[in-house]
């Protein structure tokens, strides 16, 4: 049972570990995909940057909240689970 456990926490913060650098990785793609855009569309038309930065401020915000949902995601992985008595146990934590 406990090497279950121990096992299965190793999965969970692997697990953890890759969802939140593909997360932040493709966050950050698509934030500068973006920002390329807005920054173009002012170049050709700079009397239209006030909407754009505005629509572009909020795509970026909810972009970000993806990375976020991601992170929350991550720590309920590592630190809320069923079995996390039985590991502190075996960490040596009291």
């Amino acid at each position: 049972m406990e090497a279950n456990a121990l096992q299965f926490f190793i999965a969970c913060v692997t697990a953890a570990g890759f969802g939140l650098a593909i997360a932040a990785s493709l966050c950050g793609l698509a934030q500068g995909m973006g920002l390329k855009a807005a920054v173009e569309g002012i170049a050709r038309n700079p009397e239209s940057s006030g909407k754009v930065t505005v629509t572009m401020l909020i795509g970026l915000a909810m972009i970000e909240s993806l990375c976020i949902y991601a992170l929350v995601v991550s720590l309920i992985l590592i630190y809320a689970h069923p079995q996390a008595e039985v590991i502190a146990s075996l960490l040596g934590a009291k």
